[in-house]
């Protein structure tokens, strides 16, 4: 009998870094450092100012990135110096996902004058590739 590797890699665990989903601090990344139960777990982000708390399952969205050697129920002393040995705020800062979500909070505060030129800049660079493909 052979055993099939799951394609699921995203596991709640402690270590694993959480972006928040909802509440005043929506939009910002943490870390589980307990798990409660089924439902909830308490996350700490002492990087981006997220108190230490507990959180459900349901407003957490889990990211590919983990910190490897957090014991469980570490202090808010520790998990600063894994965040910060292992770069993970960096790392999540380059990422794609990070990026999407800046470009379209970037996008949602323009004013309507600031979409307007955007309009007229996607129109013009709309121009010069249809006369681009028109020359070769």
């Amino acid at each position: 009998m052979s055993v099939q590797e799951s394609n699921f890699k995203r596991f709640v665990e402690v270590g694993r870094v959480v972006l928040l989903q909802s509440g005043p601090l929506a939009g910002k990344i943490a870390v589980i450092v307990e798990i409660i139960d089924h439902n909830r777990a308490i996350i700490d982000g002492p990087l981006t100012s997220v108190p230490r708390q507990a959180f459900s399952y349901r407003h957490l969205s889990l990211t590919p990135f983990r910190l490897t050697k957090l014991p469980r129920g570490a202090g808010s002393g520790c998990v600063r110096r894994q965040l910060e040995k292992e770069g993970i705020v960096a790392k999540w800062e380059n990422s794609s996902w990070a990026k999407k979500r800046a470009a379209i909070e970037k996008r949602r505060s323009l004013n309507d004058f600031q979409r307007f030129e955007v309009m007229l800049a996607k129109k013009a660079r709309r121009d010069a590739v249809r006369k681009a493909v028109a020359k070769a």
